[in-house]
């Protein structure tokens, strides 16, 4: 299978699990919404619509209204996904640590033990050594390669390197732009909430006709749940990715350092011939 097939497929599958997280944290925040946090138990006289029990904070945040449950979904989300980049991200990074990695390989290569080099790859099982395999394997075609020129083989090698950084980077990235995009509409879904259940409280007063002051409290109190919960998804989403941003950052570093080491030591061995 070529590299770009290998893209799409790869493309695909993370858009279908993609929106089946998605699809399944907001079913899950429905369930808890409407069976957990509203189980009558937790309501006086046992009406989900009357007043939360004294001190039940799961009441008081089902008043919150039908956009909590976008909100659960949200938070659950982000959860989701900071698993799924955990687990990827450490099978990315592999066994032992990078630095030191890189360094044997590159001290192989000075040595010209290309095979054994090629052997450390395929135990460190990382991104960045499947990069740095597919250009000691072209390091080692190009070597013995007697019909193009030193330009060329350089050229080659680059190439070789190039496609396979490109090969491993939507595994390092993907689904950030989940993190990122709910780093901004949680705040949002939350402000929608709040706006709703202000509109409510403020409609329920000029329907009471006389001004009821425990009654507003109560209703901006409910609606302003929305807002916390939407903060709370907020907060996290962007520390999340900034992290996670940084850590494929550093990975994609070492490739690039890891790269550059391996062309400079084969533009050495040509002008030694």
């Amino acid at each position: 299978m070529s590299n770009e097939k290998k893209k799409k497929a790869k493309g695909s599958h993370n858009a279908l699990f993609t929106a089946s997280a998605i699809l399944l944290a907001i079913a899950m925040g429905y369930v808890v919404w409407k069976y957990i946090m509203g189980s009558p138990s937790n309501f006086e006289n046992g009406n989900p619509e009357g007043h939360p029990l004294p001190g039940n904070l799961l009441a008081v945040i089902y008043k919150g209204g039908i956009i909590v449950p976008f909100l659960i979904g949200a938070n659950l989300t982000v959860i989701i996904f900071t698993i799924e980049r955990l687990i990827s991200l450490a099978r990315a990074k592999g066994k032992g640590k990078l630095t030191k990695f890189v360094s044997d390989v590159q001290e192989m290569l000075r040595n010209d033990q290309i095979e054994e080099a090629v052997e450390a790859c395929d135990k460190q099982r990382g991104s960045l050594a499947n990069v740095m395999k597919a250009g000691l394997e072209r390091y080692r075609d190009l070597q013995a390669d007697t019909k193009l020129v030193k330009d060329q083989k350089i050229a080659a090698l680059q190439k070789e390197l190039e496609e396979a950084s490109a090969l491993e980077m939507p595994m390092l990235s993907k689904n950030l732009v989940v993190l990122s995009t709910l780093a901004s509409i949680s705040v949002l879904i939350g402000l929608m909430g709040t706006v709703i259940g202000m509109i409510k409280a403020f409609a329920a007063l000029a329907t009471a006709g006389a001004p009821d002051a425990l009654a507003l409290a109560n209703g901006i109190s409910e609606a302003l749940i929305n807002t916390a919960f939407g903060i709370f998804g907020s907060l996290m989403a962007i520390v999340l990715y900034n992290y996670f941003s940084a850590t494929v950052d550093g990975y994609t570093f070492k490739m690039d350092e890891a790269g550059f080491s391996i062309v400079q030591t084969f533009v050495a061995s040509e002008k030694t011939k």
